[in-house]
């Protein structure tokens, strides 16, 4: 088993406030909120880049630190800024642990990756 830690600072956006409905040149377009954006730039800018990204089959442990207790638990914006960079495709977490903790100073992603064979 392969095991990678990391820390990424900042708050993730939630699945509900990661994305928001726009016009686009007349054509109603979903894209991703100025809040879920920022945080995917600050993300990759943080994020550790493999030489080759894993294509095991992953466990992921989450612990996100968020600045009050009013965002939901949710790792799915994490998910996709792991997908590249740590690995190939998201389809690849087949165990996920998840926890919400409090840090009103200090909001975070603690976050550790194992391959599962």
């Amino acid at each position: 088993m392969r095991s990678i830690e990391m820390t990424i600072l900042g708050e993730p956006a939630s699945k509900s406030n990661q994305r928001k409905v726009v016009l686009i040149r007349g054509k109603v377009r979903v894209i991703k909120s100025a809040k879920a954006l920022a945080y995917a730039k600050a993300f990759a800018l943080q994020c550790r880049v493999l030489d080759t990204p894993i294509e095991e089959d992953i466990k992921l442990s989450i612990h996100i630190f968020y600045r009050t207790r009013r965002p939901d638990l949710d790792a799915s914006l994490i998910m996709d800024c792991l997908q590249g960079p740590i690995y190939k495709n998201d389809r690849q977490v087949k165990e996920l642990h998840l926890y919400h903790h409090l840090d009103k100073e200090n909001p975070r992603s603690e976050i550790t990756v194992t391959t599962l064979s």
